[in-house]
């Protein structure tokens, strides 16, 4: 098994900790990533990934081996702490730089088959907003089955933290439906989204590196990613 991990943050605190320990219990071969160690340089707005392929982003250099271990990967995990009520700028940031990997643009077909586990913690409240958003990006990209693990830990470290019985229970709770999941089924949802987007593709006089994709990958027809 392979897991792609990805921090929203560079310290090592509670979600790190948590998103080690689910990666530690899947006992897979782990290739980890910092934010923004990993991705130095925000989303410019260039579009070059848009009308030129991904591989044209000035970016690239930074944002295509985590990528590429994304799709490499049979499970994703992915965590942020709670920053003003969202996922940290970081981690949005490398969001912004897979905008033409979503359903809208020039999907994986790979991403159809994996699972992701996405993980925030907050002192107080704010981590369902973030799990919500990290889950949002992981149905767009395609993937379709994301686990959300939102955590109250009511301490600003992890060394006090006093509620860890209770996130191990939630932890083991998670991976027993991710371990009982290996053959991931694509939903209506994504199904009905996938139908949306071959219409307006079919009509796509815009981005015409778009329509190409569809088209070499026969989605314009009868063939579907799943």
């Amino acid at each position: 098994m392979k897991i792609t991990l990805i921090h929203g943050q560079n310290h090592h605190g509670s979600t790190y900790h948590i998103c080690g320990k689910i990666a530690d219990l899947l006992n897979g071969e782990v290739e980890e990533f910092f934010l923004p160690a990993a991705l130095s340089v925000g989303c410019n707005g260039c579009y070059n990934c848009l009308n030129q392929g991904r591989e044209s982003c000035p970016h690239a250099n930074q944002v295509e081996p985590i990528f590429r271990s994304m799709l490499a990967a049979d499970i994703i995990i992915i965590g942020s702490p709670t920053y003003v009520l969202q996922m940290s700028g970081h981690l949005k940031n490398f969001f912004d730089h897979l905008f033409t990997a979503w359903l809208s643009h020039r999907p994986e077909e790979v991403m159809f088959l994996k699972q992701a586990i996405v993980v925030s913690t907050a002192a107080g409240f704010g981590m369902n907003n973030v799990t919500k958003s990290l889950a949002q990006q992981m149905f767009y990209l395609g993937v379709p089955q994301t686990y959300r693990l939102p955590l109250r830990v009511a301490a600003t470290s992890w060394a006090d933290v006093k509620n860890k019985d209770k996130i191990d229970k939630k932890i083991a709770k998670l991976l027993l439906k991710v371990k009982r999941n290996k053959k991931v089924k694509v939903g209506f949802k994504h199904k009905f989204m996938f139908m949306i987007m071959r219409l307006m593709q079919n009509k796509n006089d815009w981005a015409l590196l778009d329509r190409q994709y569809w088209q070499e990958k026969g989605w314009l027809d009868k063939t579907r990613p799943y």
